[in-house]
């Protein structure tokens, strides 16, 4: 099971981008999904998970700025950020709690390998 991130670059302050995640490897079913990230020197730190059901959750920080989503079909997350400011340079990462493959495998804390995000004018 692997986790692809990807959409990361260098945006200007006030500026947007869209981050995806997509997991392959026989999957039948991803529970909870989230992005979290890694600003030089701190901690990882969580940006917003989803659920099956769409439920999500955010960090506050984040809150009326970022917006995740998922397309369960094609084991995928989504990440749009807006109103982007240099405090959200980071390396974004992708995390899977739990995915249950066809062969009948459970897979737990499955992580991407991150996309660089970088405020900057």
């Amino acid at each position: 099971v692997q986790l692809q991130a990807s959409g990361g670059g260098l945006v200007q302050p006030g500026g947007a981008l869209k981050l995806s995640c997509v997991a392959s490897g026989g999957i039948w079913r991803i529970d909870d999904m989230g992005w979290y990230r890694q600003a030089p020197g701190k901690q990882r730190e969580l940006v917003a998970t989803i659920g099956t059901g769409s439920n999500t959750q955010y960090a506050d920080s984040m809150k009326g700025r970022f917006t995740i989503s998922r397309d369960n079909p094609k084991h995928a997350i989504y990440l749009q950020m807006n109103s982007l400011q240099p405090e959200d340079t980071a390396v974004y990462y992708c995390n899977a709690e739990q995915v249950l493959t066809y062969d009948g495998y459970t897979y737990r804390g499955v992580w991407g390998q991150g996309t660089q995000v970088t405020v900057s004018s």
